[in-house]
């Protein structure tokens, strides 16, 4: 993508205040500018005019067509169809305007058509997959390229048909180098041998704040690592729901609630982050669907106290509590879960220190049991501890997109559970089922007015937080760095890095 940003367009694009604007179509489609149907149901766009693709030829209204007809046929191989199922059909009222019909309403129609395809630059959709254009892309963006050595770099020069020309973009050439990993990265941009190094992360921030003549560009982005929490019982396997089976520990809210207050997420930011993000609470952090909730606050004794109303206290005195009258768990059990996250990721590590000390302070036994990447992201058909519920506690980031909704649904709607029946669909790995919830995520897919989707993902993250299927500990950053002397760099949560190449320079 980051690449692809130099060069392609779609229709639209988004701001780094996840706001959409206008890329080569005029003008962002709403009902309130008459572009979208009172129903939803058809979408126009008028076409940017005099935008040429990079090989000189006109970009049309033909292309916008080209795009849907490629991505939804089945024979193209296209990665993701999603959200172009729902289009019954793409027309050209004349080359400067589309008109898109939907079968059914898809609140996240501006997220469509994100890059446009050039029909006389193309091949046999069949033939998609060895397009030329894959490895020597025609588009409209400020950038061509001039030169690909695989594994290597990647050379990109001056579009001379981009719009504006005279003054965008304001650099000759970008050389895309392909580095072995952050290390390399940070001793080339300290040399002086490269003006960017994106897509680092908190743990690299110490050894950045010791470079001189680097600029850190940090900002809290769209993800939040986060406990997820199984409300359902482990050994019972994936199931429809928690009710039926619930988890003899977290199944009880009280439980949830002192591991949540019971986590220092403020000092853990402090200390290992050093501030360059916040302590995270909900599940939309940013842009116009973004939620309003307050961070949870550290209060040990508050969480000692949920512990002891759940029935789990430490009768025997060996520092793990154990159930005495509590809801699931048989007498005597003691408060034991596993912890699990990605193997082999340092910072991840540090953070697992933090929890297993604070909360085993309180009687908390958790037992470190990390996995690879593979084995715990896995598909549903590869028996993964995630897909099929065989977990207690599991850490890792995940994030939605500049329109929430498709990512709102799989977390946290009863229907995205994993299971037999949907073929391991869903994301909704908590086993969460809150009939209110549904009905907000089913309101929200039925309107295209973003008040009330905002106002419905809002209903969500109140029960999110009410109910704690996830505990949130911290938003990631959004962390790049550039030579002092480079200009125009603008951090985009939503978008690659390439996405205001065109206003990139070197004083």
């Amino acid at each position: 993508d980051l690449v692809a940003g130099f060069m392609e367009e779609g229709l639209l694009k988004v701001d780094p205040d996840g706001n959409f604007i206008p890329a080569l179509a005029a003008e962002v489609p709403t009902t309130a500018n008459g572009l979208v149907s009172d129903d939803g149901l058809t979408v126009t766009y008028p076409l940017r005019a005099g935008v040429k693709w990079s090989d000189g030829a006109d970009f049309t209204c033909d292309d916008v067509l080209f795009t849907y007809t490629a991505v939804s046929d089945p024979a193209s191989g296209a990665v993701s169809t999603t959200g172009y199922d729902h289009i019954e059909s793409v027309t050209c009222a004349d080359d400067l305007t589309a008109v898109v019909r939907f079968r059914d309403l898809y609140a996240p129609y501006l997220t469509l058509f994100s890059a446009i395809l050039p029909r006389h630059a193309a091949g046999e959709i069949a033939e998609m997959a060895f397009w030329d254009i894959n490895w020597f892309p025609v588009g409209t963006g400020p950038f061509k390229p001039v030169e690909w050595v695989r594994n290597t770099r990647i050379v990109l020069a001056k579009n001379e048909h981009y719009r504006g020309y005279l003054d965008h973009p304001r650099a000759d050439y970008v050389v895309v180098r392909i580095i072995p990993s952050r290390e390399a990265g940070k001793a080339l941009l300290d040399a002086g041998e490269i003006d960017i190094l994106w897509d680092l992360t908190e743990a690299d921030l110490p050894a950045l704040a010791e470079l001189s003549g680097i600029v850190v560009h940090a900002t809290p982005g769209p993800g939040s690592e986060r406990l997820v929490l199984n409300l359902a019982d482990p050994a019972v396997g994936p199931t429809d729901g928690p009710l039926a089976y619930p988890h003899p520990i977290l199944g009880d809210l009280r439980v949830r609630q002192a591991l949540q207050v019971g986590i220092d997420k403020q000092g853990l930011v402090n200390e290992l982050f050093l501030g360059a993000t916040r302590v995270a609470a909900r599940e939309l952090t940013l842009g116009w669907a973004q939620c309003d909730i307050a961070p949870s606050v550290y209060d040990p004794a508050l969480a000692q106290q949920l512990l002891d109303e759940a029935g789990f206290t430490d009768a025997d005195g060996d520092g793990v509590c154990e159930c005495n009258g509590c809801l699931y768990a048989e007498t005597g059990a003691p408060l034991r879960l596993k912890f699990q996250t990605t193997l082999g990721n340092r910072l991840r590590a540090e953070v697992q220190e933090r929890i297993v000390a604070e909360l085993g302070a309180l009687g908390v036994e958790l037992v470190v049991e990390n996995i690879p990447s593979a084995a715990l992201f896995g598909s549903w058909s590869s028996r993964a501890i995630r897909t099929q519920g065989r977990f207690d506690i599991l850490m890792y980031t995940t994030r939605a997109g500049v329109d929430p909704h498709e990512h709102m649904v799989g977390y946290w709607h009863s229907r995205s559970i994993p299971s037999a029946a949907n073929d391991g669909a869903g994301f909704n790995y908590s086993r969460w089922v809150n009939p209110a919830a549904d009905a907000a995520l089913e309101l929200a897919g039925d309107s295209t007015d973003l008040t009330v989707r905002a106002a419905a993902y809002q209903t969500v993250c109140e029960l999110v937080d009410a109910e704690l299927p996830h505990i949130y500990l911290y938003e990631r950053a959004e962390i790049h760095a550039t030579r002092s002397g480079l200009t125009g760099f603008r951090v985009n949560p939503w978008a690659a890095q390439s996405w205001n190449a065109a206003e990139w320079d070197k004083e």
